[in-house]
């Protein structure tokens, strides 16, 4: 759901145009003026920093898209207010495929899912962008605020941390989000282990590839 530049509701010009072929105008009018925020509430805020996981959107310049998870200890994003979330990029393969899309084109979409507990589940679209691990302190010059985002942070393993700032939050409803148990798994951040990292699950080693001659 992004913002139309014709209207004054949330949402695109495209799902606007659908919801009237659609006959769905009454039901997404309903949603967007009792679950749809330009803001996160208190109890969002709260939710934010309970999860420990989450999905996240980004395209490049072209609008060509990338769809990927994030994980920490839980609290790993921090609220810094109710338009500004912040979360560590711990080492991964080096491809850098998100955050190379944020550096051409900011906006993002997340969606944190409570498996475990509640089955509910929070949208946050917004604009993204990278802050450098060494700028982090001269940016936020607020002890307790450095100290609560490096709290629950593999700090060792942090290229950078990205900063959303929000323009939509609104719930996925929990009907179709299973119930999941949660069990004890050693976690291993940033390893370059392929047996840790799952090796070659999907067997594609050997596959030819265009751009390998």
């Amino acid at each position: 759901m992004s913002k139309s530049t014709q209207s004054s509701l949330p949402g695109s010009e495209g799902e606007h145009q659908l919801q009237k072929q659609f006959d769905s105008e009454k039901r997404a009018l309903a949603f967007y003026n009792k679950q749809v925020l330009d803001k996160l509430a208190p109890l969002m805020q709260t939710f934010v920093e309970q999860q420990h996981m989450f999905f996240m959107a980004t395209s490049d310049k072209h609008g060509d898209c990338d769809c990927t998870y994030r994980a920490g200890d839980p609290g790993f994003i921090t609220v810094i207010d109710n338009k500004t979330v912040i979360y560590p990029e711990y080492r991964g393969n080096g491809v850098m495929a998100s955050l190379g899309n944020i550096t051409e084109n900011p906006h993002i979409g997340m969606v944190l899912i409570d498996f475990f507990a509640t089955q509910v589940g929070l949208h946050i679209n917004g604009r993204a962008d990278i802050i450098l691990v060494d700028q982090l302190e001269s940016i936020y010059k607020d002890d307790d605020l450095i100290k609560r985002i490096k709290m629950n942070t593999v700090i060792e393993k942090t290229e950078c941390y990205v900063r959303v700032e929000v323009d939509e939050a609104y719930i996925h409803c929990s009907k179709h989000i299973p119930m999941l148990k949660k069990k004890d798994k050693a976690l291993h951040w940033g390893t370059d282990d392929q047996t840790l990292k799952g090796g070659d699950a999907f067997k594609v080693k050997k596959h030819p590839r265009p751009w390998v001659d």
